[in-house]
């Protein structure tokens, strides 16, 4: 299913470097051990010093009247199908990883601070080296939908799927409370904790406690972990989630903070998708460890028939529906990729015009807060036209304004300093994955639309780029006139107190601060007023909207 490249193409896709490596900064190791010697080494202690703890399980009484047995339909059939929307998130998050292989507890993201890097390259430090350049290949059969440079598709999957995901969690947990099902995974008392500790020793130890019948009851240690995986990692994968929102993080300043700060969160985020999987693969050699015919009846059919393989076999018809939907993903991906931006434009991008696009940015950072490191991204422009303009420090540089305007200009870079000024500190999000926070100063859009007067149809600007896209074309990209109309929308002739550098997009780049750093044009040729997006390149909004499917409206 290896879809056929052009020259350009291949060179992105499928490089020769295929290399996965997993490398954890010096302390997670003594993270780690400290957190094993805490857990199994003291287990071990324990059970080498007084044996093994008397076994909590015979606490366990018969269900009574008001007690929960079996696995009502609906149970069942959430269960299920959580199990499907958290693979495809797990595999399509795997490749928006990948994007950007670093992960930090640090906003600068600047190269050796982070704490796991998933790719074997050092940056090298003589000659520029973008965000871009670090992306790196997944196996098409880790992620949805592999290869590299496909942050785009990988979103749309990754998006499609979490409000089903929350939805059917809703549902799972509503369903919970509604019946007496809660009462499986909510502990009744504290003494659930030590309880919990001594079926750990059992199992730590290589040995097996009384296991209880699942059908009616789940041992302490059991209920505490199924009462994580529904009540405590769902709420984090959402916060975490929402806290690399630009649109929101500029809103609501706190809502990173829960983590620490945006990296923070977008490394809570990736350790959640980690519970997940350590749960799923302890939860899975539990089931058939324990009696499988028997838990594969209760998890089906909602039977307690310890001998009837019929469960079985329905997970195993399960298990091969999923592999053909993996399958499925992969052909639909390469093959009709439009069609999954289409559905998450309406889908998502829906969602995002009518609650998130609406918030104003806030100013809150401050000069001590700018990052010390912060990635380039893009290749410098080819063109004749820009390289003359570099070589005169951009005094001969005209920035042309025009389209369905009133009063269409060409302005210079001092007149538009002369026109008005806005200096603002704000932190840019990356689609990749990767932070900074910089010091920009520049022209307020507003000033420029209040000058040349858009026709009252005019929706959309456009800003193009002397730079080319990551295939080649001219790069450009749309907003929504009201974006424009933003505070801290701006064209930025500075950065940190200092000429915008060539690297970072002189001589102007677009500041937008409730979008994602791709929107942010930068080496801006020219601006153009238009009806609609859907009149200019593609159709799509943007450079990367028409050949890497990216989102319209970019506030997540």
């Amino acid at each position: 299913m290896i879809p056929k490249f052009t020259t350009a193409e291949k060179a992105v896709h499928d490089p020769g470097d295929r290399r996965l490596v997993i490398l954890p900064a010096a302390r997670v190791y003594w993270i780690v051990a400290a957190l094993i010697l805490a857990t199994v080494g003291v287990a071990w202690v324990q059970y080498l010093a007084y044996g093994l703890p008397e076994d909590p399980s015979h606490k366990l009484t018969p269900p009574g009247p008001g007690d929960p047995a079996g696995f009502p339909l609906l149970i069942r059939f959430t269960h299920w199908i959580n199990f499907f929307m958290l693979i495809l998130l797990v595999r399509s998050g795997l490749s928006i990883l990948m994007d950007h292989p670093r992960l930090y507890w640090n906003n600068s993201c600047q190269p050796g601070s982070e704490w796991l890097k998933l790719t074997p390259v050092k940056v090298p430090k003589d000659k520029i080296w973008t965000a871009k350049d670090d992306a790196r290949y997944i196996s098409p059969a880790l992620g949805l939908p592999g290869y590299r440079h496909t942050v785009g598709i990988a979103r749309c999957w990754h998006f499609l799927h979490v409000p089903f995901f929350l939805l059917n969690g809703l549902v799972f947990v509503s369903f919970l409370f509604f019946t007496d099902q809660w009462k499986r995974l909510v502990p009744g008392s504290w003494e659930i904790i030590p309880d919990a500790w001594k079926v750990f020793v059992y199992y730590s130890t290589l040995h097996m406690p009384a296991e209880p019948n699942g059908f009616y009851h789940y041992n302490a240690l059991q209920q505490l972990s199924y009462f994580g995986a529904v009540f405590i990692l769902p709420p984090l994968a959402m916060l975490s989630g929402l806290s690399m929102s630009p649109a929101l993080e500029n809103r609501f300043h706190w809502l990173p903070k829960i983590f620490g700060n945006r990296q923070g969160a977008r490394s809570a985020h990736f350790l959640v998708m980690f519970a997940y999987l350590i749960f799923i693969v302890i939860h899975v050699g539990m089931v058939a460890a324990t009696g499988l015919l028997r838990n594969m009846n209760h998890i089906t059919l909602g039977t307690d028939e310890a001998h009837d393989p019929t469960g079985l076999y329905i997970v195993i018809g399960l298990i091969a529906f999923l592999v053909i939907t993996c399958v499925a993903a992969h052909w639909i991906s390469w093959r009709h990729p439009r069609t999954l931006q289409k559905a998450e434009a309406w889908l998502n991008g829906t969602l995002w015009r009518l609650s998130i696009n609406n918030l104003n940015p806030r100013s809150y950072f401050t000069k001590e807060d700018i990052t010390p490191y912060f990635w380039p991204n893009g290749k410098l422009p080819q063109s004749e036209d820009w390289k003359r303009l570099a070589e005169n420090n951009f005094a001969d540089y005209k920035l042309k304004v025009g389209g369905l305007v009133d009063n269409p200009v060409e302005l210079s870079l001092q007149e538009l300093k002369n026109l008005a000024v806005e200096e603002t500190i704000t932190m840019h999000h990356c689609i990749q994955g990767w932070s900074g926070i910089a010091q920009w100063s520049g022209i307020p859009l507003k000033a420029i639309i209040d000058i040349v007067k858009p026709h009252p149809e005019v929706t959309t600007v456009v800003f193009y780029s002397f730079g080319e896209g990551l295939y080649g074309g001219v790069y450009y990209d749309t907003h929504t006139l009201d974006n424009c109309m933003k505070p801290a929308s701006i064209l930025a002739w500075e950065m940190n107190y200092e000429p915008l550098p060539q690297v970072y997009g002189a001589p102007l780049r677009l500041r937008v601060e409730n979008q994602l750093g791709y929107k942010m044009v930068k080496w801006i040729r020219s601006i153009e007023f238009v009806a609609s997006h859907t009149e200019v390149g593609k159709g799509y909004g943007g450079k990367n909207e028409d050949d890497e499917y990216f989102d319209l409206i970019a506030n997540t």
